[in-house]
């Protein structure tokens, strides 16, 4: 009897490590996030979870430039930037994230791909003044972003991953659906316009700031987050190409510094921003604050900040025509201008038409 039970619970182990082995390799064959592989012809993938996804697309897609940012750069299209720069691109946005996460990202994806040299990044404009390390989230699939084998088991045997990534893009497969385009992955078309930012934003709710200034203390933030997250990268790799743009926000978004009184606060935080920037030869810097006809146009974002995909395609059209670049000889009367601009402006004026229906 004792036999028995002996050769039935060996019997048992067995399946059961039979049953994971097998389970294992289909997921290293279906591999929905890349981690071992890039895509299989044979299959359909759905490109979705950009903090799952993007690390694999660096590891095992071809490519020779790299779109990023958070969710600003959502709405770019690879299509656009190869027929303009005459680059392989890959996209990876990552919704929320802070600078160094876009660092990380690009650090890693540097030391894996020799042949990357052309890199474009949204450097979002309310991230001046946040710690270098700021993270909106608080868990990240880290599991997926180094070499060691041993924590695989995080995602071989997820059971998320499984429903959401194999099975979803299995399911693709036999329903021969086309995998998700780089132009599409992650791209967005909200409504747009003055109704729809205001389902977000309300004046009523904004105070002004107590802390408004520029001393040494905003001064070391943002020296620290530029430094750490661009100069240090872009001196790393001389050899490659960085362009890096200020998020073009909505004039909402100016009402607002308008109204907290921190707008002076976050010119100097570009100022200097600029500055440590200009000093990388091989950084191309641009502002797109000066295109009035966008900002103070409702019509083309979502939200105080989130504007629509014909924005993005404006942008690459402007970094390619060098609209928009920053030099040492422009980039005060630039800021001056910019700082005389939203300094008197009508804000009133976004919500006349609303007020008058």
């Amino acid at each position: 009897m004792e036999q028995k039970a002996k050769k039935w619970f060996a019997g048992c182990v067995t399946a059961v490590l039979i049953c994971l082995v097998a389970a294992g390799a289909l997921m290293i064959v279906i591999d929905p996030y890349f981690h071992y592989h890039g895509p299989l012809p044979q299959l359909s993938y759905r490109l979705y979870e950009e903090r799952y996804v993007n690390d694999g697309i660096s590891r095992n897609f071809s490519y020779d430039a790299i779109i990023t940012g958070t969710s600003m750069a959502q709405n770019f299209k690879t299509t656009q930037m190869d027929e303009l720069f005459g680059t392989h691109a890959v996209k990876e946005p990552f919704s929320g994230a802070g600078f160094q996460e876009l660092s990380e990202n690009l650090e890693r994806a540097l030391k894996r791909n020799e042949e990357l040299k052309t890199i474009l990044v949204a450097v979002d404009y309310n991230g001046l003044l946040r710690s270098y390390d700021w993270k909106k989230y608080e868990e990240y699939p880290t599991y997926l972003y180094d070499d060691n084998p041993f924590n695989d088991v995080s995602y071989l045997f997820n059971k998320s991953i499984w429903y959401h990534g194999a099975l979803s893009n299995l399911v693709m497969t036999l329903q021969k659906e086309e995998s998700t385009s780089m132009d599409a992955y992650s791209s967005w078309r909200y409504e747009t316009g003055i109704e729809h930012i205001l389902y977000s934003y309300s004046r009523d709710d904004l105070e002004p700031f107590e802390n408004v200034g520029f001393g040494p203390s905003e001064e070391k933030i943002v020296a620290e987050t530029i430094q750490k997250n661009f100069v240090d990268l872009a001196n790393e790799y001389p050899d490659t190409q960085f362009y890096l743009f200020y998020t073009p926000y909505s004039i909402v978004y100016w009402d607002a510094l308008d109204i907290q009184g921190n707008r002076d606060q976050q010119l100097k935080a570009e100022k200097l921003a600029t500055e440590m920037l200009l000093a990388c030869p091989n950084v191309k810097l641009y502002n797109f604050f000066d295109q009035y006809e966008i900002i103070c146009n409702t019509d083309y974002y979502n939200d105080s900040c989130h504007y629509s995909g014909e924005v993005n395609e404006m942008i690459l059209n402007w970094i390619k025509e060098d609209r928009g670049l920053l030099t040492w000889d422009n980039y005060l009367e630039r800021l001056a201008a910019e700082e005389d601009f939203y300094a008197n402006y009508d804000y009133d004026s976004i919500y006349a038409a609303l007020s008058a229906k």
